[in-house]
């Protein structure tokens, strides 16, 4: 993929303005405990405070109002998801008054089952998940738009960077959980477009049992990884890494880590326990990846950890607290 391709800080400007007064402007928030436990500040990029609980509401609700600027807008909307992206087409396409259809897998999670149906979105369970979508598009002239590989989700995504290099212009290290890619492609994109130097560290991590852009990395192919993904933190399982995604990876990224799911499940009660936020377990792999010894703590600050979500499941979280 040609640089010239990648999301930029003009892209990141337009999303920005695109979104403002429809999106939650989330706080980034000190952490006094996991700041003493560190020894640099610790701040928190709460996007379990965003509309539908996660940050995918901002891309798909970016790349669904550029494509409605069209001359010939779309009848409707789909998208394969496991819930956080299909609950954030569903509330965008209600605020912009068109049908959506999402593709989620039979196991998904009932909470994110629920809040795709609450926001009136139709729900087709299916193994197939990117054929069925497709399917559905040419069936009903909808948008067939990607959770996560397209270049104004990655925008809308990459807003998120873009209010926390407001907050903290020069962070040390930003932490980011990693799925398909589209929250690190975008925040990446926002932090080397805020600094003339690359001065800050980005680095993603993933679960060990999910690790689609490690993957990618290693092979330099967006591809399905040999053993289908799978995590406590199931919002990070996406089935592959995309081309765009991986390419933003490969320019701006300084390392992606991998975290086994002890670590995560050692993370998850604790980090509610020390922020007081209702997060789901994708969002505290960046503390299980400091706490494992995967990233290293900076000499200096701040450490920002992106909280990508609070959609838990009751009995997950009744699972770690017992």
């Amino acid at each position: 993929m040609d640089l010239l391709s990648l999301v930029d800080g003009a892209a990141l400007a337009v999303a920005a303005d695109r979104l403002a007064g429809k999106v939650v402007r989330t706080p980034l928030l000190p952490s006094a405990r996991l700041s003493d436990e560190f020894g640099v500040p610790v701040l928190l990029k709460a996007e379990n405070l965003q509309h539908t609980g996660s940050f995918k509401v901002r891309g798909m609700m970016n790349a669904m109002l550029a494509r409605a600027a069209n001359d010939d807008p779309p009848a409707g909307v789909t998208t394969f998801s496991a819930g956080n992206a299909a609950a954030a087409m569903a509330y965008a396409a209600r605020i912009l008054g068109m049908p959506a259809t999402v593709c989620m897998p039979p196991a998904a999670v009932e909470a994110k089952v629920e809040a795709v149906r609450r926001y009136g979105g139709e729900i087709v369970f299916t193994d197939d998940l990117v054929g069925t979508c497709h399917r559905i598009a040419a069936e009903r002239n909808y948008l067939a738009l990607h959770p996560f590989d397209d270049l104004d989700v990655i925008a809308g995504q990459g807003t998120v960077g873009v209010e926390m290099m407001v907050d903290c212009p020069e962070p040390g290290i930003v932490l980011v959980p990693v799925g398909g890619g589209g929250l690190i492609s975008g925040v990446s994109a926002a932090v080397r477009a805020a600094q003339s130097g690359r001065t800050a560290q980005v680095v993603g991590v993933e679960p060990a049992t999910a690790n689609a852009m490690n993957h990618a990395l290693a092979t330099g192919v967006a591809q399905a990884p040999p053993t289908k993904p799978a995590s406590i933190a199931d919002g990070l399982a996406a089935p592959f890494a995309g081309p765009n995604t991986l390419a933003h990876v490969q320019a701006n990224v300084d390392r992606v880590v991998t975290v086994e799911e002890s670590a995560i499940r050692d993370a998850w009660w604790s980090f509610l326990d020390a922020t007081k936020l209702l997060v789901e377990p994708s969002s505290v792999v960046g503390l299980a990846a400091l706490r494992s010894g995967a990233v290293a703590v900076p000499p200096a600050g701040p450490i920002v950890l992106v909280v990508s979500g609070g959609n838990a499941a009751r009995s997950g979280i009744a699972s770690v607290t017992a």
